[in-house]
């Protein structure tokens, strides 16, 4: 490309691609002219000017000790690049200065996450709103107490809770909370049997891990504080996960049924009892009633024993008319002539009954 003498292809002064003129070469040339100048009176040699070039260099390397930890950091303090000692409150702080002190100050209250079983988009290296989700299955089937396969998967929440641990006593901390988290869940699964981890077992699960898997995190010095466990989900493998819905819906039959049969009995044994109440009731009102007849049949052959003993004839003579009366009270009667004078058979004229019907009519 030919370039203007006088302008270049922007329409600058100058001859080169860029636009810049002479004019400006010549005012950087006399920058760099009259630095020189000013520098050049400056004599290192002399004593004064060599104690005060020591001064600014000492107080510049002494500045280097100072360093200021922000409320959300701990300051790790390095002597000859092994850890000393971790600053924990916030402001600002003195150490031994470069290179014979060093500080690092990461942020330990952000909250770290580790998927185990599987690995969700981000981990993929895929957009947070994308729905891709890998299953990790040497980390997710586990074996539950009673000899079932379970798939399991879940997260690990936790923070920092001392930097200088944290940084020096584990040599890959997140791949120690994934392992030992995923060491304390099998244990943990291994325990309890299948159905109490697919229905109500979650919550217990999750802060048992928690707890167990911070003792160990303790025990290690690790300086990490474990949030929460997140079990985000708990089924069979899939290979047999249509048996085992068939087998839940056998379950929910079955529960169905006894439901039922429950709320039957509930139901069938109050009106049960009502009835075996009632005839126990009735049982002893007759028992009572046929006592108190029994009683008053006794005392009553009590009573005619001693009016017979008192007056036999009359008492037989009583007895007798009253049998009579209670015999022929009631059917028709039909009375025979046995003196052997009458026509043989003599009709009867029931007068009372006639006057029955008569007050009725």
């Amino acid at each position: 490309m030919n370039w203007n003498k006088n302008n270049g292809p922007w329409g600058s002064g100058g001859n080169n691609p860029w636009g810049e003129g002479s004019s400006n070469n010549r005012d950087l040339e006399n920058s760099i002219k009259k630095a020189k100048e000013k520098f050049g009176r400056f004599k290192l040699g002399s004593p004064r000017n060599f104690s005060f070039f020591l001064i600014v260099v000492l107080f510049i390397w002494l500045a280097t000790g100072f360093y200021r930890v922000e409320p959300d950091e701990q300051g790790v303090e390095l002597l000859f690049g092994k850890w000393n000692q971790t600053t924990t409150e916030p402001g600002l702080h003195i150490f031994f200065p470069t290179p014979i002190g060093k500080v690092m100050t990461p942020k330990v209250e952000n909250i770290r996450k580790i998927n185990v079983g599987y690995r969700s988009a981000s981990d993929l290296g895929f957009s947070t709103s994308s729905n891709s989700e890998r299953n990790v299955l040497e980390e997710s089937l586990m074996l539950t107490g009673d000899q079932n396969i379970v798939d399991v998967h879940f997260t690990v929440l936790y923070k920092i809770k001392d930097a200088g641990k944290f940084l020096f006593k584990l040599r890959n901390p997140e791949t120690t909370v994934k392992d030992m988290s995923e060491s304390v869940m099998r244990e943990v699964v291994g325990q309890r049997e299948l159905e109490f981890l697919l229905t109500g077992g979650r919550q217990e699960v999750e802060q048992v891990v928690r707890s167990d898997l911070q003792d160990i995190l303790d025990e290690y010095e690790s300086g990490i504080l474990v949030q929460s466990i997140q079990l985000q989900s708990v089924n069979p493998p899939a290979l047999v996960i249509d048996a085992f819905d068939e087998v839940q819906r056998a379950r929910q039959d079955k529960e169905k049924l006894v439901n039922e049969a429950n709320s039957y009995l509930n139901k069938i044994v109050p009106n049960a009892r009502g009835d075996a109440a009632k005839l126990v009731q009735e049982a002893t009102a007759y028992k009572e009633q046929v006592i108190k007849q029994a009683e008053g049949v006794a005392q009553n052959f009590i009573d005619v024993y001693n009016s017979y003993k008192d007056a036999k004839y009359v008492t037989r003579q009583r007895i007798y008319l009253e049998t009579l009366t209670e015999v022929l009270e009631g059917p028709n009667k039909i009375i025979l002539d046995s003196t052997g004078e009458g026509q043989g058979v003599v009709p009867y004229l029931p007068l009372n009954e006639l006057n029955k019907n008569k007050g009725n009519n």
